[in-house]
């Protein structure tokens, strides 16, 4: 809950920095809202996740983590993300001491299914769409370092695949296979297929699976 201060949150642009406009008018309305949504425990993961993106999107979960004993909810819209930055988040995520609550919109691709799929209650809206397949990479090692390159990611998309299949509750060959031939999932389907709880309607059935209590570690200070 507020209490009425201002917070400093990190990983934000400070008021009326660079990025606040000329004069003395309001906050941007990005920032403003970002920081709105902080305040009831929501972290935007929007557009493709990167290394710079996940280190924003961890450190505002860890801050939230270290602030409060309340689920954290995790709002996903990331048809883009690469398998490297997404374990990183995977582990962020599996090492709160509070549960994270995945609500998926627009769409959820590559890397960023792993995210939703570690969270500990997955919900989407009704038209989210879901895409397992690599992501798309710019190959820029130098010929002489290419097959290094390939081993290096091919080691991640096992992980990677690894990771998911045990929170889906599927043979990890079943889920490399649907990522290197890339599979498409409506919301229904994504619950189906053990990647979602619930997709969020009115009349929606809810599916939980076991296992979803969060681990005993955490990102607050240990006293």
């Amino acid at each position: 809950m507020s209490d009425g201060r201002e917070r400093d949150w990190p990983w934000l642009p400070a008021p009326g920095g660079p990025d606040a406009g000329a004069g003395t008018g309001p906050e941007p309305l990005s920032e403003t809202l970002a920081r709105r949504l902080l305040e009831q425990r929501v972290v935007l993961l929007h557009g493709p996740l990167d290394d710079v993106s996940v280190t924003r999107v961890s450190a505002l979960l860890m801050t939230l983590d270290a602030e409060g004993d309340e689920p954290v909810t995790l709002r996903v819209d990331c048809g883009e993300a690469g398998f490297g930055p997404a374990l990183t988040l995977m582990d962020v995520i599996e090492l709160m001491g509070v549960p994270v609550r995945a609500l998926c919109l627009g769409q959820v691709g590559a890397g960023a299914v792993g995210v939703v799929a570690v969270c500990a209650h997955r919900a989407a809206l009704p038209s989210t769409r879901f895409s397992l397949c690599e992501p798309t990479t710019q190959l820029e090692a130098h010929v002489r370092n290419v097959a290094q390159w390939a081993e290096l990611r091919a080691g991640e998309r096992r992980r990677f695949c690894e990771r998911v299949a045990a929170a889906v509750g599927k043979p990890a060959a079943v889920v490399e296979e649907d990522v290197q031939r890339g599979r498409f999932l409506s919301a229904a389907e994504a619950v189906d297929y053990g990647l979602l709880d619930e997709v969020s309607r009115p009349d929606a059935d809810i599916h939980r699976l076991p296992g979803t209590e969060p681990p005993p570690f955490g990102f607050r200070p240990q006293r």
